[in-house]
């Protein structure tokens, strides 16, 4: 590995590590030491995280480095960034509220019945959300090092990382798609005798279809942060 993969894999560690520096910060400052200046601050600040592999991806190419394996990697990090953050903020939002606020406790996702189906949906739509966002920039580098395209399955996985990455993010694509919304709708469509189901109280955020994780009547505290978070 050369010195500027080298750099492009410490950014991608760097980022994920500074989200959840800034995400439990933020909700740290808010729940904990009562500073919602402080709070909005620091998860504003999430966006840094994306910001910071964008900007060494784009000043590594630039440099004249050849799309490689670890720019795919950013690529596919950037897509499931977007796509999953705001989730997750909402997630661990949640259970900040319930811990340290006395909020309720975000309920239990059920194994089966309308409110999993909700949620399988919700989720493949997060993974075709990432999978659309990070394609485009594999093939913007396709075109960088030299557009072709493969034309058998062997070809596709092994000839160039950029196809690769893009063969790879469409199999867990489809394979998410067959594990999730296509299974429970087959098999777990309905709720599983003498169970309950999970709170389904609107919020917010999702006044129609609430997902599962959310606090009843609690404003999630990653609403400010970027465009990263404002997908899910």
């Amino acid at each position: 590995m050369d010195s500027s993969s080298t750099i492009l894999v410490g950014g991608i560690i760097a980022s994920e590590v500074l989200f959840w520096v800034l995400l439990f910060g933020g909700l740290a400052a808010r729940y904990l030491l009562r500073a919602p200046r402080l709070s909005t601050v620091l998860l504003l600040g999430v966006p840094l995280a994306d910001l910071v592999l964008v900007t060494l991806t784009l000043v590594d190419l630039a440099g004249g480095s050849q799309p490689g394996n670890v720019h795919g990697l950013a690529a596919i990090y950037l897509g499931v960034s977007v796509a999953f953050g705001h989730y997750i903020v909402r997630r661990v939002d949640g259970w900040f509220a319930h811990r340290y606020a006395g909020g309720p406790k975000p309920a239990k996702l059920p194994t089966a019945g309308p409110e999993r189906m909700r949620h399988e949906w919700h989720s493949f739509k997060r993974m075709a959300i990432a999978w659309a966002l990070a394609v485009p920039l594999l093939l913007a580098m396709v075109v960088v090092s030299g557009w072709h395209v493969p034309t058998s399955l062997p070809e596709l996985f092994g000839s160039d990382p950029m196809w690769a990455w893009i063969g790879r993010a469409s199999a867990v694509l489809v394979l998410w798609f067959a594990t999730g919304p296509v299974y429970y709708g087959l098999y777990k469509s309905e709720p599983e005798e003498g169970a309950q189901t999970g709170s389904s109280v609107p919020t917010a955020i999702t006044p129609a279809e609430p997902e599962e994780g959310e606090v009843v009547g609690q404003a999630p505290a990653g609403a400010p942060a970027s465009s990263r978070r404002l997908t899910g």
